[in-house]
């Protein structure tokens, strides 16, 4: 399986917080409520599925995954 990375565009997130609520080991939130990545924007085999779920629920796109073979 390939290893893929997730990726939260600070200059899109508008803090709804979806990702950190869908997939809370994914993502951190700042002092202002906008996400960004947790673990480095490794996303472990078991996640993956949450990292896209997260990032089909994000309202601004700010959410970018790709995979190892693509960084």
């Amino acid at each position: 399986m390939t290893s893929i990375f997730i990726h939260v565009d600070p200059e899109k997130c508008q803090g709804h917080a979806r990702c950190k609520a869908l997939a809370p080991e994914l993502f951190e939130l700042d002092e202002f409520g906008n996400a960004r990545e947790a673990l480095s924007g490794c996303v472990p085999p078991e996640l993956v599925d949450k990292a896209y779920v997260a990032q089909a629920n994000c309202p601004e796109e700010a959410i970018v995954i790709r995979s190892a073979s693509r960084l």
